[in-house]
């Protein structure tokens, strides 16, 4: 008989933690497990690469009022989500004026914790052998799912954010293990939570190499990436947000550009920083030089295209599209960012640059002269696998 596995998400836009997902989804063996994936707002560009052998539950409206403006909300007639969710943010709004802006990852618990108990309970679906929570916070799947086991994902590096821990512990307390997607998560994770050690297990990011290349071949983006001689083509993918530091590009870049070296930046995402970073292209006169790509379904032709793909983020857990971009045999350059040694290996399989923006512009501009060390570094991505499949067999072995 099937073991029934139950997987939740917010939504599936464009994000590292929902390619993981996807990597996952494409992974589990369904021959021997049945998997319902339980989505609350079937929104994101992701949505058409869910594989049909996966079970996609039908959206609940409810849930779907989780995430989208108050407004539409109200408008649908959800006055109590509403009330909820303004008092939620109301409390949320103390404790970050309190604690500083970097608190504010606190403002979801504090909905999370208002808002479940106004959701329709999903225990008619029946008992799972495992229920996944994919992203915090973790309330829906404690709460409202029936399952033997229960599972919640780390997906933050918790040295970088201040949270409310008094708040966020009963929940991750409550599950029978933590998924951690590094030891550097898990380090810093715990440096918050000490209690919850004997509950992390570690499953990094489930990343197919082969997905990632066939899926480069897909399409012809040499219309917005056009080659030019002596151009160099940077790339960078993730969401406007401040965690990815593209706000910081424009300035970097005009350091390049003043240094003699031609290029063009790219940066492919979404996000509520969209607007600052358009204002800090035309404050550095930029716009011949970074271009806003918006969103992309598909990210791998874009990696494809580039020479060099670069992270510029002031923090990560673990950036998939890194391991995505070495896996189609790019050279790579992040920023020292506090979990950047368990990213890559400075000078194997990609480079370290300092975080600030004369030191990044250095190492970057240092790093496009240096040919030889580029060639050296793809000659070793070539070397290297970078799938990690297997990694679905300790999702198993919590079952079994």
């Amino acid at each position: 008989m099937k073991k029934r596995i139950f997987i939740a998400i917010h939504y599936m836009e464009i994000g590292g933690a929902e390619r993981s997902l996807l990597g996952l989804l494409n992974t589990i063996d369904t021959a021997n497990y049945d998997v319902d994936l339980f989505i609350h707002q079937h929104t994101g560009e992701f949505m058409p690469l869910i594989p049909q052998k996966i079970n996609l539950l039908p959206e609940n409206k409810k849930y779907s009022t989780l995430e989208r403006p108050m407004l539409e909300v109200l408008k649908e007639g959800y006055v109590d989500i509403v009330l909820t969710r303004l008092l939620a943010k109301y409390k949320s709004g103390k404790y970050i004026a309190k604690n500083g802006e970097n608190a504010g990852s606190s403002v979801f618990q504090y909905i999370a914790n208002a808002t479940t108990l106004l959701l329709p309970s999903l225990k008619g679906l029946g008992e799972y052998d495992l229920a996944i929570s994919f992203l915090n916070p973790h309330n829906i799947v404690l709460e409202k799912v029936s399952a033997k086991k229960k599972i919640a994902w780390i997906h933050t590096d918790y040295s970088t954010i201040k949270v409310n821990a008094k708040l966020e512990l009963p929940v991750w307390r409550a599950y029978d293990y933590i998924a951690s997607i590094s030891d550097d998560v898990t380090t810093a994770f715990l440096k918050t939570f000490p209690t919850l050690k004997e509950k992390i297990v570690l499953i990094e990011n489930i990343l197919s190499p082969s997905f990632v290349r066939e899926q480069a071949k897909i399409e012809d983006v040499s219309a917005e990436m056009p080659y030019k001689e002596e151009v160099i083509k940077l790339l960078s993918v993730g969401r406007y947000s401040t965690p990815k530091n593209f706000d910081n590009i424009p300035a970097i870049c005009k350091l390049l550009v003043e240094g003699g070296v031609k290029l063009k930046w790219y940066i492919m995402g979404y996000g509520g920083d969209e607007a600052l970073i358009k204002r800090k292209i035309t404050e550095a006169n930029m716009q011949q030089h970074v271009i806003l790509l918006g969103k992309k379904s598909n990210p791998y032709p874009y990696m494809q295209a580039c020479d060099i793909y670069v992270q510029p983020s002031r923090y990560e857990g673990k950036a998939v599209t890194v391991r995505e971009a070495q896996m189609l045999y790019k050279p790579v350059v992040i920023t020292n960012f506090p979990t950047a040694q368990s990213q890559l290996t400075d000078g194997v399989d990609g480079v370290i640059v300092p975080m600030d923006n004369e030191g990044a512009s250095k190492g970057i501009k240092e790093f496009i002269g240096d040919k030889e060390l580029q060639a050296r570094l793809i000659a070793n991505l070539h070397k290297h696998d970078y799938g990690n499949e297997m990694e679905v067999e300790k999702i198993y072995s919590l079952i079994n």
